[in-house]
């Protein structure tokens, strides 16, 4: 069973093309519970899937927030 490896620009389309900063202040904001990347070669790759969750967590507590 193989993972799927995301490039940051992948994971930027993802979420409509955020910045790199963006990738970085998620990254460090530990609250977030953003996905660490694997670095491979000075790269940074992320585990599809791992990202998929977190966008659906994102999305489910964006819709809890509007019900409230």
């Amino acid at each position: 069973m193989s993972k799927r490896l995301l490039l940051a620009k992948d994971v930027r389309a993802t979420f409509g093309g955020v910045s790199d900063m963006t990738l970085w202040r998620w990254l460090h904001d530990k609250s977030l519970g953003f996905p660490m990347p694997t670095v491979i070669r000075n790269r940074r790759y992320w585990d599809a899937d791992e990202i998929e969750a977190f966008r659906e967590r994102m999305v489910g507590a964006g819709m809890s927030q509007r019900a409230a």
